[in-house]
């Protein structure tokens, strides 16, 4: 009886454990989703989800549809009208209106009327607002692109920065690892009375100073992660991993003089500006066009009753048609449209000066990404010289402290030194990656 009895006790708990260990799992599981995320796959949620880009995609939704509302100019203008009235009784007045006599007339009226215009010529004005519009319409792709870029490296330096923060904190566990293992060392000799108990506290300062550091490391990350993850659209609580793989990344470059020509033609920046003289030159025609006058063909047809224009009022409907043409002429344009083009003329003239000015802007960024990417090479070849020089110190002056040989002080400045030199080595290859990507968006290719 003890036997079954005890037994079930074990097959109780050990069911009991099972469920406890499941739900924890579960639990972790929903709590925290932790994504592994690529470049490719950052900007795509970029371009898809930033609240940026999805203001600056309904401005080019808006200017293509003013483009459609300006081809409707195209298009006949059609009214029709009705209306139903109340005519009083009509009074005839002698000439030195002594009297009058009443005329009685129908009291009840309708008129009812349909009329079509259409605007046949008047200096190519509408053929050019249909062209302002479209010009607009591509204003406002090439602004929702060069938004993209700049999204895009914005995020791409969110995502570095937490890469580097995750590459930190794993330099801080590894020195806090091996201040602990330092800390029992000196607690050993400490007891052996081969040390005084200063080297003792030295070390235990130490590791509280080097584990100060990992949590600020750590509330930044999650600082940073929370502002990525609004910037892609991600569920609130992802904990974004960077992809360790971008390391691996070898980058090809052509030669600063074609990097230079590639940014003439792609920068969406340049771009923007050809594009905003071509409006500004068009819209310099709709000007000139105030200047020629306007050809017109209408038509309508009209009901109306009573007939009140013969004697005596007869009250029946009349229906009458017309159709024709129509000149007419703005005579004022004559004085008021030369200073409308001088504008015109200053205003392109300004945008040319700006285009040539943005192009000599976009030659020096380019130059300096191009001299920073290949600074980021030569900066992480210096880096790694000088980790394993530290590196080498450290186990040097180690050495010597164990034989008594160096001061505890001797050992924390090795120490310090070691740590300064892999935090640098470790964020050497993501400033590599990023300057390659700085690099692509001057050129207007990221």
């Amino acid at each position: 009886m003890n036997t079954k009895s005890r037994a079930r006790k074990i097959g109780f708990y050990l069911t009991l454990c099972f469920f406890t260990f499941f739900c924890n799992q579960t639990y972790g599981q929903d709590s925290i989703n932790s994504r592994k995320i690529t470049i490719e796959k950052l900007f795509e949620f970029a371009i898809h989800n930033h609240p940026n880009l999805i203001v600056s995609a309904s401005a080019v939704s808006i200017a293509q549809q003013k483009t459609e509302v300006a081809k409707l100019r195209r298009l006949p203008e059609i009214s029709a009208s009705a209306s139903a009235f109340y005519l009083g009784n009509a009074a005839l007045i002698d000439k030195d209106l002594s009297g009058s006599e009443k005329i009685p007339l129908p009291h009840f009226g309708n008129n009812y009327a349909l009329e079509a215009k259409e605007l046949i010529w008047k200096g190519g004005v509408v053929k050019n607002s249909i062209k302002a519009s479209s010009l607009g319409e591509e204003l406002a792709e090439l602004d929702h692109k060069n938004e993209e870029q700049n999204i895009k490296i914005l995020v791409l330096g969110y995502y570095l920065d937490l890469f580097k923060l995750k590459n930190q904190e794993a330099v801080y566990n590894q020195n806090i690892e091996l201040a602990h293992k330092r800390l029992d060392l000196t607690e050993k000799l400490y007891k052996q009375g081969m040390i005084t108990k200063n080297d003792v506290i030295r070390n235990q300062l130490q590791i509280s100073e080097l584990e100060l550091a990992k949590e600020v490391i750590q509330n930044n990350r999650k600082i940073l992660n929370d502002e990525l993850i609004v910037a892609l659209g991600l569920q609130e609580g992802t904990v974004i991993e960077p992809d360790d793989k971008l390391l691996d990344s070898r980058f090809q470059l052509a030669d600063l003089a074609s990097l230079k020509q590639d940014a003439y033609v792609s920068s969406p920046g340049l771009q923007l500006a050809a594009k905003e003289t071509e409006l500004l030159l068009t819209e310099k025609a709709i000007t000139k066009s105030e200047r020629s006058p306007a050809l017109s063909v209408f038509a309508g047809n009209s009901l109306v009753k009573p007939i009140t224009n013969v004697m005596p009022v007869i009250d029946k409907y009349m229906n009458t048609w017309n159709t024709g043409i129509s000149l007419s002429y703005t005579i004022s344009s004559v004085y008021t449209t030369g200073k409308k083009l001088k504008l015109n003329d200053l205003q392109i003239e300004k945008n040319e000066k700006y285009a040539s000015a943005l192009k000599q802007k976009t030659s020096v960024a380019v130059n300096t990404a191009y001299i920073k990417y290949n600074e980021a090479y030569s900066q992480r070849k210096t880096l790694e010289y000088n980790k394993a020089l530290a590196d080498e110190n450290y186990r040097i002056i180690e050495k010597k402290y164990l034989n008594q040989l160096a001061l505890i002080v001797d050992i924390m400045d090795a120490s310090n030194s070691k740590l300064e030199a892999e935090l640098k080595y470790t964020n050497a290859e993501i400033n590599i990656v990023y300057a390659y990507y700085k690099l692509l968006k001057e050129t207007g290719k990221i």
